[in-house]
């Protein structure tokens, strides 16, 4: 594979053994432990801009990313920060912050000569997976709950996709990705390559004034772990001169993440995770070591909100704010809203991960049961 100049190898958190890409797919090839990608800071070109494991001329984009950060005064008030700014990744191509991860992730196998890529998903990721890999001649395999919104299932196959649909929810479909033994390039939740593009998120947030706080709904801890990886990378490059305090927001019915922040205790799979929020209910994060690890070396905290909270806010946004949150991205504002004595100052940003047409049959069942 061709990699970026700045570049160095990938290292397990976990042993720290190093590999270079052609010998890893998902996880270290020695331990099982997850995998970072390392950098020569010295060798980049454009500190403010994310170095990627593979040269940027290998990825094969649809525009992802240069999503806008809404200012929404009405809501800064509410919770009591000066400035309160809505991340809204329901710009991103398909719809979804998974287009950034993927977008590298499939072409990390396209230029390994992968003839397929492969994942379990909740079901955005499946759908990125798909447009990215008919952008890039690969096909593409997902492995998806029965459980699945519908606009998924059909968009995977419009992609040309292939879909097998699993009968229960995530962790069946996972189970049922494992026990395929197609060979097939992985572009699962722990893929390195994934948070590599995904940290173009953080590396938007943080550049020019950073806001003192960010809000992520979390299901696999792809993003806040992503979002820790730029703040690190940008102070080493010395252009980062405040770190905001990252906050993990989940449902209250799978919360693992949450659970497990300000302990130190490992992240505990949740034995009957229960939630209407599809793209959350990850009840044994793929990486949310370093999603606790996020949140407690940034001095942040984890927050679990109830469905309805995450629903009613998710509505007040797009009534107060014009801004159409998804009931994914409602979970972040619910958890500002509980977590607004620690908002006195400065500049919150919420993470909204899906477009809210995306879940626009949940909004409306939640409006309907108000008798609206």
């Amino acid at each position: 594979m061709e990699t970026s100049p700045a570049f160095r190898e990938f290292a397990c958190a976990d042993c720290e053994e190093t590999f270079e890409p052609h010998e890893i797919e998902l996880r270290c090839p020695a331990c099982g432990g997850l995998l970072v990608a390392r950098y020569d800071h010295d060798a980049r070109t454009e500190p403010t801009r994310p170095p990627l494991p593979l040269a940027r001329e290998r990825l094969h984009s649809l525009d992802e990313g240069g999503t806008p950060a809404t200012d929404c005064p009405t809501l800064a008030d509410e919770i009591g920060a000066d400035r309160l700014l809505l991340k809204d990744e329901g710009r991103n191509p398909t719809g979804a912050v998974t287009d950034r991860g993927l977008a590298v992730a499939v072409s990390a196998g396209a230029a390994v000569g992968a003839d397929a890529v492969s994942l379990p998903t909740t079901g955005n990721g499946g759908q990125s997976a798909a447009a990215y890999a008919g952008r890039a001649g690969v096909a593409s395999h997902s492995y998806v709950p029965s459980r699945c919104p519908f606009v998924n299932k059909a968009m995977i196959n419009v992609h040309g996709g292939e879909m097998n649909v699993v009968e229960g929810r995530y962790p069946d479909a996972l189970a049922a990705y494992e026990d395929s033994d197609a060979e097939r390039f992985p572009v699962g939740p722990s893929s390195p390559y994934r948070r590599a593009g995904v940290k173009g998120l953080g590396y938007e947030l943080l550049t020019g004034p950073a806001p003192s706080a960010i809000v992520v709904p979390t299901g696999h801890g792809i993003v806040l772990a992503a979002i820790h990886a730029a703040i690190e990378e940008l102070r080493e490059a010395g252009t980062l001169d405040v770190t905001p305090r990252l906050y993990a927001a989940q449902p209250a019915g799978c919360a693992p993440v949450v659970d497990a922040c300000g302990t130190a205790d490992a992240v505990a799979a949740t034995e009957q995770p229960d939630t209407i929020v599809g793209p959350l209910e990850v009840p044994d994060p793929a990486v949310g070591s370093l999603a606790v690890a996020a949140v407690d070396e940034t001095g942040g905290r984890g927050v679990a909100v109830s469905d309805s909270d995450a629903l009613q806010a998710a509505v007040d946004a797009a009534g107060t704010a014009g801004v159409e949150l998804s009931a994914t991205g409602g979970v972040a504002l619910a958890g500002a809203r509980e977590l607004a004595a620690e908002f006195d100052e400065g500049t919150v940003a919420l993470v909204n991960p899906v477009a809210g047409s995306k879940e626009d049959d949940l909004l409306r069942s939640h409006l309907m049961s108000q008798g609206i």
